[in-house]
């Protein structure tokens, strides 16, 4: 059978950034072309990888003339591991376009026109940000399509590192990591050669066996760190072997903790994490507040600009000391916290109660006796009977995630009226949906864009609402 003949467009200009990072260009007879490893203001020959009746997916392959705003990537792995995506821009206009982005989602689809656009908080760091990182073990790591065609033998086919997007049993092994400072990369370099050095087993991913299988590493301001293993299988000597090489090794870790994961998914939340070295957790400090990061925790990864966030919501919520406040999605409780201080009482909502226990937990370490948390699917809890139940609010704070608001909880938020709605969004798209169910009962004052993601397409967006 014959194969298909790739179809190359030619010289397509690339004039804009569109969802997920993906540049777009357009075709001399006007039809749209979705490009990805493109920079806006490039002009490039692509691959066509999918036909469709309004626009062409492509790839780059080849640059013809180079944007003003594209730069030199730093990280040897850009474009094969998919994780930071405009490692090619300069930040300045990444910046420029994460804010054109969320101003063009509120007027297109929240149809709102007259409001305030405060300029995008950018990073102060734009690498090693994050204070969380995941890596997966693998037996059979990814190779490029020149390892396939050569002959020559490239050594260990153990991996350490990330998935290639789209294909879940592939992993990139990583050499250098931009997001994570030192000794991130020292930490996971160093497993992986003790690993194959003494013959443990990298995780089979197709088969399900073998015995190292994911790593995990966070730390906090303070420059301690938690490594967590998940490992398919006990082996008691090459595990302790492993966990006092690296505490030897890196006398940064605190805490060592460990789960043995022999089920079909890595994730941690119903595994039993058992501690070999410290305490099991880490404490972290936001503006006198202190907080309890465990293996399991959800705490924001780039701690600077949450931060940041956090001071621009209550500096949104303008709060004056008397007023109840009700923050939905309240997760941990660290925003429900942080405005705490400034207000009459705070009542957070959340689903997961994991994450409501540790809400209670780090309110008591705070001394904070005026937060009240409640348990449950927001759009069953947050009901007629809740409203009833519980004083008015004067103040609404939600950080919802990707999916944004139920219609329904939309509904309750209009039936409490608070005069006052500070709507924290990961989604503009979303978020913009949201607010065009509330516009004819609040006035959108002003949002504020805030880049917690450096390098890539995603950012967050603080809106203001006023009850009309």
């Amino acid at each position: 059978m014959r194969k298909k003949k790739d179809i190359i467009l030619e010289n397509i200009k690339v004039f804009g950034a569109g969802a997920k990072g993906i540049a777009i260009g357009r075709t001399e007879e006007g039809k749209t072309v979705l490009i990805s490893g493109a920079v806006p203001g490039d002009v490039v020959n692509a691959r066509v990888k999918k036909s469709k009746s309004k626009y062409y997916e492509a790839e780059t392959v080849e640059v013809v003339e180079s944007s003003p705003y594209r730069v030199q990537a730093k990280c040897i792995h850009f474009g094969t591991c998919g994780g930071c995506k405009w490692q090619n821009m300069s930040y300045e206009k990444q910046l420029d376009f994460k804010q054109e982005e969320v101003y063009n989602n509120i007027k297109r689809i929240g149809g709102i026109e007259d409001f305030e656009t405060v300029p995008i908080l950018g990073a102060e760091e734009q690498y090693f940000y994050r204070n969380k990182m995941e890596f997966s073990f693998s037996n059979a790591r990814w190779l490029t399509q020149y390892e396939i065609s050569s002959e020559e033998n490239f050594g260990s086919k153990d991996a350490l590192g990330f998935h290639i997007p789209g294909m879940w049993s592939k992993i990139l092994d990583l050499k250098e990591c931009f997001l994570q400072e030192e000794p991130s990369n020292a930490i996971r370099l160093a497993v992986k050669k003790f690993g194959v050095d003494n013959g443990l087993d990298f995780f089979d991913v197709k088969n399900q066996e073998g015995f190292l299988r994911t790593l995990m590493m966070r730390q906090n301001s303070k420059g301690e760190w938690m490594v967590l293993f998940q490992l398919y299988r006990e082996e008691k000597e090459n595990r302790e072997k492993l966990f006092q090489f690296l505490l030897e090794k890196f006398p940064q870790i605190k805490t060592l903790v460990y789960a043995i994961n022999p089920k079909q998914n890595d994730s941690i939340y119903d595994l039993d994490v058992k501690i070999y070295f410290g305490e099991g957790f880490l404490m972290e400090e936001m503006d006198g507040l202190k907080f309890k990061i465990g293996p399991k925790s959800f705490f924001q990864t780039n701690y600077k600009q949450a931060l940041e966030l956090y001071r621009k919501t209550l500096e949104f919520a303008d709060l004056k000391g008397d007023e109840v406040v009700y923050d939905l999605y309240t997760g941990t409780g660290t925003i429900a916290q942080y405005v705490a201080r400034n207000a009459k009482h705070v009542i957070g909502i959340e689903s997961v109660q994991e994450a409501i226990d540790a809400a209670i937990e780090h309110a008591e370490l705070n001394g904070l006796i005026n937060t009240t948390f409640y348990c449950g699917d927001m759009k069953n809890v947050f009901n007629d009977e809740f409203l009833e139940n519980h004083p008015k609010a004067d103040v609404l704070i939600t950080d919802p995630p990707r999916d944004g608001m139920h219609q329904k909880v939309v509904e309750q938020i209009l039936k409490l009226a608070p005069e006052k709605v500070v709507y924290v969004s990961c989604n503009s798209a979303t978020q913009a949906r949201d607010l065009a169910l509330m516009k004819e009962h609040y006035t959108l004052v002003k949002i504020l864009p805030v880049d917690m993601f450096p390098q890539t397409h995603h950012v967050e967006n603080i809106a203001l609402l006023i009850k009309k």
